[in-house]
């Protein structure tokens, strides 16, 4: 395993920010880490990249203890913290030399060249890092994660205030690093981690409540599979469902809309159709709601 937590424990006073954390990630994949906020995820990802100190439990870099050798772990990891810390005086080319000295990065003008292509900064690496745009920020602060070629790469909110097309193409460079190396990510934007994401680690309250690959998450939910939304052009009494099969459940959504659910694998839009005729009910909108992460993170969490 490229990355693995046994058992991690961190106390700040008299609460535990982590209680027993334990994962495995291996190369190759890219894992979204999840949570509320004070959830425990911004204080795992500084222990594991040598910030702070677990009070109980060992983290590994391949294979190596963090505990014993830091130095080494830390050649081996590249990290963008969530408020990305640039000397904003500095041209971005010169940044990143500096970056890549740091790390004795072999034949660092070379890499500093082929990393300012990689992210796209070609046009910006004149720039002073003060002058740029929040998205060409985060791309210098992505390229000095990856200016040593680390094989673990740790990105807390990587898409924080960034505009919906510089969103996507902060994804891209990811989904790029992802093909090579162990990546792991905290965002609040579930399409992110659907988008990007191999697996989800969700952790609440310093714990983790689940850890599964995206598509395999909503088995751990109480939502059911199949949730439709029907409009009709008039209010209607709740009570006429109750003539519907008892594995269809109804709740009021809004005015004349309401939601059917089932964990019947079978379509129920010709059942609703079909009573709704027999009722003389004029439907508007017969429309299937697809269950994204976002309903399975707020019923895990909650």
């Amino acid at each position: 395993m490229s990355l693995k937590a046994e058992h991690i424990t961190k106390i700040y006073g008299t609460q535990k920010a982590l209680n027993d954390v334990s994962f495995n990630i291996p190369t190759g994949e890219i894992v979204g880490f999840l949570g509320p906020n004070g959830a425990g995820k911004s204080t795992m990802m500084k222990i594991i990249t040598g910030f702070i100190s677990q009070n109980e439990g060992t983290v590994f870099v391949n294979n190596l203890n963090i505990k014993n050798n830091i130095k080494e772990v830390k050649k081996q990891i590249g990290y963008l913290p969530e408020h990305n810390p640039l000397y904003l005086d500095m041209f971005v080319k010169e940044y990143l030399n500096f970056t890549a000295k740091l790390y004795s990065t072999k034949n660092y003008k070379k890499r500093v060249s082929d990393i300012i292509y990689e992210t796209g900064l070609t046009k910006e690496q004149n720039k002073k890092i003060g002058a740029l745009s929040k998205g060409f920020r985060q791309r210098t602060g992505l390229a000095a994660a990856l200016i040593h070629n680390p094989e673990v790469l740790i990105l807390d909110e990587p898409t924080t205030g960034l505009d919906p097309n510089q969103i996507v193409e902060i994804r891209n460079l990811i989904k790029e690093a992802g093909k090579a190396k162990t990546v792991m990510l905290s965002t609040h934007i579930m399409q992110e981690v659907e988008a990007i994401c191999d697996r989800v680690i969700i952790i609440n309250k310093g714990q983790i409540i689940a850890d599964k690959p995206v598509g395999e998450l909503s088995k751990l939910t109480s939502i059911k599979k199949q949730s439709v939304l029907a409009e009709f052009s008039k209010p209607v009494e709740i009570s006429i469902f109750s003539e519907l099969p008892e594995t269809i459940s109804v709740r009021n959504y809004k005015k004349n809309n309401f939601i059917f659910e089932t964990d019947d694998t079978e379509d129920i839009r010709p059942a609703i159709f079909n009573f709704a005729v027999q009722k003389k009910l004029t439907l508007l909108t017969l429309q299937q709601k697809e269950q994204n992460l976002e309903d399975i993170f707020r019923s895990l969490t909650q």
